[in-house]
């Protein structure tokens, strides 16, 4: 499909190249995300959860002492444990903090925007409802992480 020159990763310093985790419930819009990051030529690895409890399973129920390089793309409407939980809970452990959580999520209320940012996500970007829209919109965001540097731990 792609040639290897024409493929982008999302790299650490060192070019190490990261692993996406989506954490998306809704099967649908996570297939158009992954779809789409495609389209960006976003080639990573994409671990795909259902719920806020299986990530933070993922993160503290391993061994820590080499981490995968990862980033975050986190729903907020989540079933079992809620995105503002998931992002409170990364934000607050130092094996985590230093992951990049994008929040992906229809909510558009400028209330529960700020929360997310207060809570230490990276960025906000709000699904569009419309098909197309939300098309074009996954594949600017993967455009823009075709660029993002990704921080090493803090040890």
């Amino acid at each position: 499909m792609f040639t290897e020159h024409e493929k982008s990763s999302i790299m650490m310093p060192g070019n190490k190249v990261i692993t996406i985790l989506l954490v998306e419930d809704n099967a649908g819009h996570a297939r158009l995300i992954e779809k789409n990051l495609r389209r960006a030529k976003i080639f990573n690895e994409i671990i795909k959860f259902s719920d806020g409890q299986q990530i933070l399973d993922y993160f503290f129920q391993r061994d820590f002492q080499q981490p995968m390089p990862s980033l975050v793309l986190l729903d907020l409407n989540l079933p079992v444990m809620s995105g503002y939980q998931v992002l409170k809970q990364m934000k607050s452990d130092a094996r985590t903090k230093h992951i990049p959580v994008v929040i992906l999520t229809t909510t558009e209320e400028p209330h529960e925007i700020s929360k997310c940012y207060e809570l230490g996500c990276n960025v906000y970007i709000t699904k569009p409802v419309e098909y197309d829209e939300f098309c074009e919109a996954i594949r600017k965001l993967g455009l823009f992480l075709s660029i993002v540097k990704v921080p090493e731990k803090d040890d």
